[in-house]
């Protein structure tokens, strides 16, 4: 626990929250009322966030030529529409359905560790903001919040995934299966492209901690984003939410590299569908990390109800493709009985159309919403 938090400093400042939090993020509710766009998000982020949450919430792996690679790669993609189909935006229909569940829309925020370290609102916020328009809600295991905050938080009877990484310890693969089917949760997402942990150099930079360490450095960038630090201080610390508190939360890269299992096998994806099954006898199972068909089609004969078409955000393996480039021969393979979920260099709507228009039953949006939520919460 940071060194404020231990001597009980965010009990004492809490009273003064209604005053002082007006103040702080007032130029922040400036800023995001001139919003237009993801990349004016991105900025009103960046004037918000410590530098450090900032850079790992913006950053890639090494060069992060696939970072700007999944996001350019949907500018070569061009729209060939029809004309005078007789709708308006009043009769479109914007449904989905996505891995057994009636969605609202047809794209949802991305499983993303640690929310809370962006914006003290976090995993929550971001929960009841998805069930308001039922899209699906997809926490990660790495998160600040646990499945049963989810589901008080008003999300209880949204549709909810759960992100499962693939661990050492089966134990705590089937805890992390428990968490989720006691709170609801009707689908997982096995994510089987972080067996390690990604080379991130602007993390290693600014010296990423969860939560922050006080060294002069990050005092000196706490103090220059008043408005992050005051939400910082004046709520109780964050840490992985689902991971047993001994962990320590500030050796994230640790943790990762001594649980994550490099020798995970088909037959130890098999065995995660069966426990996930026997827990939520019709809950729904789709592999996350999927860039090729022979890959989507083995997943398929795993009995996996869905393939998650990702690059983990360029934040792996840089050199990867980009998600959209290998989309539809992925859906071409699998067929059109099969879920396609796609995520990566998604920034705006007409990026959706593309992923849908080129297979993707739905598209998961992750860097975008999160700009949003550390500009201003909710």
């Amino acid at each position: 626990m940071s060194p404020p938090h231990a001597m009980g400093l965010h009990k004492l400042l809490r009273p003064l929250r209604p005053l002082v939090s007006p103040i702080v993020e007032y130029p922040h509710r400036r800023r995001l009322e001139r919003c237009v766009n993801v990349a004016d998000l991105r900025l009103a982020a960046e004037k918000r966030m410590h530098r450090m949450c900032f850079g790992y919430l913006d950053s890639g792996a090494d060069d992060e030529v696939t970072l700007r690679r999944s996001k350019d790669a949907f500018l070569e993609k061009e729209i060939h529409y029809r004309v005078l189909p007789g709708t308006n935006p009043e009769t479109l229909d914007l449904s989905a359905r996505v891995l057994g569940e009636d969605l609202g829309l047809p794209f949802f925020p991305c499983p993303c560790a640690g929310q809370r370290m962006f914006h003290n609102e976090g995993e929550v916020a971001v929960a009841a903001a998805a069930s308001a328009r039922r899209a699906l809600y997809s926490l990660s295991t790495l998160s600040t919040s646990t499945p049963e905050q989810i589901a008080a938080g008003g999300s209880a009877d949204a549709p909810k995934l759960f992100q499962l990484y693939v661990w050492k310890d089966r134990r705590l693969v089937a805890r992390m299966l428990d968490l989720a089917a006691d709170a609801g949760f009707s689908a997982i997402a096995l994510t089987v492209d972080l067996t390690w942990y990604g080379n991130r150099e602007r993390d290693k930079r600014n010296g990423f901690t969860i939560p922050p360490n006080y060294s002069v450095r990050q005092v000196v960038d706490a103090l220059a984003r008043p408005a992050w630090t005051w939400d910082l201080l004046t709520h109780d610390v964050y840490s992985y939410a689902n991971i047993d508190a001994d962990v320590p939360a500030e050796a994230l890269a640790d943790f990762i590299n001594a649980q994550m299992a490099p020798d995970f096998t088909w037959d130890d994806a098999a065995w995660v569908v069966s426990e996930w099954r026997r827990r939520v006898p019709d809950g729904k199972v789709a592999m996350k990390g999927i860039v090729r068909p022979d890959d989507a089609l083995r997943a398929r004969d795993a009995g996996f109800d869905g393939v998650w078409v990702s690059n983990h955000g360029g934040r792996q393996l840089d050199g990867a493709p980009a998600p959209i480039d290998v989309l539809a021969p992925i859906r071409a393979a699998v067929g059109d009985d099969f879920d396609v979920i796609l995520d990566g260099g998604v920034q705006r709507g007409t990026d959706i159309l593309k992923a849908l228009a080129l297979g993707a039953d739905g598209v998961g949006v992750g860097k975008a919403f999160l700009y949003g939520l550390g500009a201003g919460g909710r």
